[in-house]
């Protein structure tokens, strides 16, 4: 008696493709147009009195203009977002500067790391299954530490950790908190850095190397406080056996 082989998942197959396919067509337009020309800090310093002008005179369209630009360039992995975090702060001021840069980074890192699992964590989790279940199991247990530690650390690229975390079993809702919240202080300084500006010649101007080692030591807290506790724990179990 034959056996019949299932059904191959063309529709899955085919809604992948075409969510690489607008991702790098998204991503070929942005560079074809010169769009990263306009990312800069030179370029913002240049037409930030439009910029201002556009602000003030229409700031819920300017500001869900930025919000939008803001997703789309953080979703898609886009050089920029540097530049942007400093314009939410020279544009709306501090506070409300955070609120966009913050919850727009959030939105855009949720969506790089959807699109990252919906097109390739299958495959790899079906070619590499065997050797990933340990780190599974690592992420699904301390998975949200790691994330809060990378979020910390600017010199990690953004792309990669929504790509790494993408291929991984955590929860989207606990990626989306623990983002937010890992990256909030690197957004208070680049938004404070935007309302003093003028004061800013180039990005490395505004994370010195201390604050940088600053940011990867408070990412590192919460790993070495639990491993603290769990071995604590671990002490007086031995010692009450």
């Amino acid at each position: 008696m034959e056996q019949t082989q299932p059904p191959k998942n063309t529709g899955g197959n085919a809604s992948k493709f075409a969510l690489a396919a607008c991702i790098v067509l998204a991503a070929a337009a942005f560079f074809g147009l010169g769009l990263d020309k306009h990312l800069t800090l030179a370029a913002l310093k240049a037409s930030l009195g439009e910029l201002r002008q556009w602000a003030e005179q229409r700031p819920w369209a300017s500001g869900a203009g930025f919000f939008a630009a803001y997703v789309a360039v953080t979703g898609l992995g886009l050089p920029g977002a540097a530049v942007m975090t400093i314009a939410g702060g020279a544009l709306y001021g501090f506070v409300e500067g955070v609120v966009l840069a913050s919850f727009a980074s959030t939105c855009g890192a949720v969506l790089s790391c959807l699109s990252a699992r919906h097109i390739l964590r299958d495959w790899v989790q079906a070619r590499f299954g065997s050797r990933l279940a340990a780190v599974n199991a690592g992420i699904e247990r301390e998975g949200a530490f790691y994330l809060f530690t990378m979020r910390l650390i600017p010199a990690l690229p953004f792309w990669a950790i929504n790509l790494l975390m993408g291929l991984t079993p955590m929860p989207v809702r606990t990626y989306a908190w623990v983002s937010q919240l890992g990256m909030l202080p690197a957004s208070m300084v680049f938004v404070y850095a935007g309302t003093r500006i003028a004061l800013v010649e180039s990005l490395s101007d505004v994370l010195s190397p201390g604050l940088i080692v600053a940011f990867a030591l408070l990412g590192l807290f919460p790993i070495a406080a639990r491993k603290l506790v769990a071995w604590l724990r671990a002490r007086n179990a031995n010692r009450q056996a």
